[in-house]
């Protein structure tokens, strides 16, 4: 397939959100939104003007917020129950354990500001652990869109679909890498440009980053494959295995820890099925320091020639 051309302009997908969520209230009355005092982090705005007795702010209190999403999904609402990352899923793991995940309860869970987008605000404001947390708990879907459009069109799957799910949305503008008919299909990545030589698979805010990569290596002789793997559960395993056996090397990169996240999730399948060298890129097991998200990524290996440095590195291996 040919690659996509990236869009100058970068997007930011809390704006894709709310716009959609906006949308999907004015065409369902049982669409509720919760938030944690995130009106304006979540871009919740308009949508508190448009249907104010359909937002709930329960203040700083994420345990109390997934219970009301909880209890709103009991009573028959459509909640999506939104607030920053690092806070909603740690604060209140047990609560989305026992609230949302066993009960199969049909809430939406909206990370926002995922990964190191908080970069200034230091380690206590980086959610860089969530995607272990969340796939680790049963009856959740994990998503982390790579664009304002792969975005939209995940909130409207999962405002159809009966379960709880958890998208993970960052601040950080991306660019464009979707066609604008693109239609969310949980568990399938998408293909954004096919090679020979080595896979590279992210999601969120890297894929355009492995896209860059991409254009190193081709500048270099070397055909890379990349995966835009949206769903880190349940993850395409069909996809995964046809890139380690037709490509023979994957590299991974995320924003997030390297261990339990994207990369794992790989690896997991990889070594269950069609065993080939891999290179996990991401937060080494600490804490980030203090920086901007960009900063951040390049600090870690995760500039586009970095990625296509540890590519290299890995059809070395082969």
């Amino acid at each position: 397939m040919n690659a996509p051309v990236l869009s100058p302009k970068l997007y930011d997908c809390r704006d894709a959100f709310a716009e959609t969520l906006e949308r999907l209230a004015a065409e369902n009355d049982t669409v509720v939104a919760v938030c944690n005092d995130s009106v304006g982090s979540s871009k919740l705005g308009n949508f508190k003007t448009k249907f104010p007795e359909r937002l709930i702010n329960v203040g700083i209190a994420e345990q109390n917020m997934v219970g009301v999403g909880a209890g709103l999904a009991n009573g028959g609402r459509l909640p999506f129950v939104c607030g920053a990352a690092p806070f909603l899923t740690g604060r209140a793991l047990e609560q989305i354990k026992a609230d949302i995940s066993y009960s199969n309860a049909n809430v939406k869970l909206v990370g926002i500001s995922s990964g190191m987008a908080y970069g200034e605000l230091g380690p206590t404001h980086h959610s860089i652990e969530d995607f272990a947390w969340m796939r680790v708990l049963p009856n959740l879907p994990v998503i982390a869109p790579c664009d304002r459009i792969e975005t939209a069109a995940a909130v409207e799957w999962a405002a159809s679909y009966a379960g709880p799910c958890f998208l993970r949305l960052s601040r950080v503008g991306v660019p464009d890498l979707l066609p604008e008919s693109h239609q969310y299909v949980l568990g399938k990545a998408n293909l954004l440009r096919d090679g020979a030589d080595v896979t590279l698979i992210a999601n969120g805010t890297l894929t355009h980053r492995m896209m860059k990569a991409a254009d190193i290596l081709a500048g270099l002789g070397i055909s890379a494959r990349v995966l835009n793997m949206a769903t880190v559960r349940p993850i395409d395993e069909e996809a995964i295995i046809a890139a380690a056996k037709e490509t023979g090397a994957i590299v991974t990169a995320e924003e997030h820890s390297v261990f339990g996240g994207l990369g794992s999730a790989v690896a997991e399948v990889v070594v269950d099925h069609a065993p080939v060298p891999m290179k996990r890129l991401g937060v080494p097991g600490i804490f980030a320091p203090t920086g901007s998200a960009e900063f951040l990524l390049d600090e870690f290996g995760m500039s586009p020639a970095a990625i296509a440095d540890a590519a290299q590195g890995l059809i070395r291996r082969k």
